[in-house]
């Protein structure tokens, strides 16, 4: 995620004909920006500092629940109505390179009559391409209430799911390939942890399904009819999202048949030589058993061309046997 230049808190206000952007906000700032008419965005670039979490919520008449659920960390992804507000836990995702894995952050967001606040778990950015969306005075945003931009946000959230899933879909043709040509021990375990994280991927974007069904009801007197549509539109993406998640996974389990299928082959190759070696080795142990036996009358043991003769004899025959197994495409 892209830093962002502030102190802990950013307030963007605007309406249809006025923007402004305070990037260095104050509690004070916040508290006017209560009072004030259009849209104001918060954004809390931290959750840690607990009397700046329940100032903010004295301001805007959050529940304390409200303030302890955003300030865990760890919660699962939830959708409350307050009545005069509705708080919409999510987990925001990106694709780790260095460590092969899912990096979450948890984005909570609060939104009531003229203003939406975001409290995100530690500074970044995600929303660098909505804030300047923001700034043009014709866009949709401008025109529209604080429900729209909720929706706006969590769609952004959405959209990355579908980088992140895209990012380990390119891991896996990549140990595909690794597969074809030299599958290893740790080519299973790199899958196997492919495998956990696309596990770890469904359970944060699963329950995004149900809130995204939720708001789409317009069950809430905080949601114009006409943001329902724009909410129905990101409750129909987080099906695709869910889709390409599952259509993923089901590739991970193909790694795990082709890696089985993989070293199966290995070994049959094995195998094969071995038994090729042996077959070969059936009649030269079978002539050198019969010469080994201690009998008085072997005429061929009297003759002094008698060793090379067999020595010759069980070479002809492991020659005419490699032919004979090259022929019909054994080796």
């Amino acid at each position: 995620m892209v830093e962002q230049d502030s102190t802990g808190l950013s307030i963007i206000h605007y309406d249809r004909s006025n923007y402004s952007f305070n990037s260095r906000a104050t509690l004070d700032d916040c508290r006017l920006s209560a009072k004030n008419g259009g849209v104001t965005w918060i954004n809390v670039d931290s959750v840690t500092d607990l009397s700046l979490l329940q100032t903010l919520g004295s301001i805007f008449g959050l529940h304390d629940l409200t303030i302890q659920d955003i300030e865990n960390t760890g919660h699962r992804v939830k959708y409350e109505d307050f009545s005069n507000y509705l708080l919409i836990m999510l987990k925001m995702l990106e694709y780790d390179i260095k460590a092969k894995a899912i990096d979450s952050e948890q984005l909570s967001v609060v939104f009531g009559a003229n203003y939406v606040i975001t409290f995100q778990e530690r500074p970044g950015d995600f929303f660098g391409p909505l804030r300047d969306e923001i700034k043009v005075a014709e866009s949709i945003v401008r025109k529209m209430g604080p429900d729209f931009l909720a929706c706006r946000i969590i769609d952004t959230v959405v959209d990355n799911y579908f980088g992140t899933v895209e990012s380990f879909g390119e891991e896996i043709e990549d140990k595909e390939d690794e597969l074809v040509a030299n599958p290893t021990r740790q080519t299973l375990n790199s899958i196997q942890g492919i495998k956990k994280n696309m596990f770890q991927l469904r359970q944060y974007v699963w329950p995004v399904r149900e809130i995204l069904s939720e708001l789409s009801k317009k069950d809430s007197s905080l949601i114009k009819d006409e943001t329902v549509a724009y909410f129905r539109d990101v409750y129909d993406r987080i099906f695709e999202a869910m889709d390409l998640i599952e259509n993923t996974r089901d590739m991970v389990s193909s790694l795990i048949d082709i890696y089985l299928s993989s070293m199966s082959n290995k070994t049959n190759e094995v195998m094969k030589v071995l038994t090729v070696v042996a077959t070969i080795f059936i009649p030269l142990t079978f002539i050198v058993g019969l010469y080994g036996m201690n009998f008085k009358y072997m005429p061929e043991l009297e003759s002094p061309l008698g060793y090379p003769a067999i020595l010759a004899f069980m070479l002809i025959v492991a020659v005419v046997m490699l032919v004979y197994f090259h022929r019909k495409k054994w080796i």
